[in-house]
């Protein structure tokens, strides 16, 4: 456990927090998250998930926009019903990007756990494409990614890491409770 892991963690908690309780601050919070983390997997060679924090700073930019956009009148953040077309080609692609980042790292890197890394940063590509869109069902792809994750990062001796994922799975539990009853309204 580094002083670096302990800052990503505290830092990313906060921002996943806010994202749950659909505050705009928690687009900045990530971002710095992102950060973080993306020098912390680059020191233990998790290389997808590398990539992924790069890739989630540009989908952050994104749904700050999206949410900036999205909001009523009284300034909530709006949630979006997801349709089961779209949802479908989403997985879908999320599938696909699996197979083609764990064959690139599998064979051209030095990645720890090529093929698990790989699926876990595809699917948390579609479930940030899914918050940033302000669909409840983002939600539930987090949890299922979440608990791979922890997973993963115990195997890998990130414990904090871990623990702020096994977090991050109650977390994903209120944001969906809170996105589904703000949907109601």
């Amino acid at each position: 456990m580094s002083a670096l892991e302990i800052a990503a963690v505290i830092v990313s908690f906060l921002g996943i927090w806010l994202t749950a309780a659909r505050r705009m601050l928690c687009w900045p919070i990530n971002l710095l998250a992102c950060a973080l983390y993306f020098k912390l997997f680059l020191d233990v060679r998790l290389y997808a998930d590398m990539v992924l924090q790069a890739l989630f700073g540009i989908g952050i930019v994104y749904g700050w926009i999206v949410w900036a956009r999205g909001k009523e009148d009284r300034g909530e953040v709006v949630v979006e019903p997801l349709a089961a077309l779209p949802a479908l080609v989403a997985l879908a692609l999320g599938a696909i990007g699996a197979v083609a980042i764990g064959w690139g790292t599998s064979r051209y890197t030095d990645a720890a756990l090529p093929w698990i890394d790989s699926a876990l940063s595809s699917f948390s590509l579609v479930a940030q494409y899914w918050t940033a869109r302000r669909h409840r069902a983002s939600w539930l792809l987090w949890i299922a990614v979440d608990v791979i994750y922890v997973g993963m990062f115990v195997f890998k001796g990130l414990m904090l890491t871990a623990g702020l994922y096994a977090a991050m799975i109650v977390l994903a539990v209120l944001g969906y409770r809170r996105w589904r009853t703000a949907r109601q309204r």
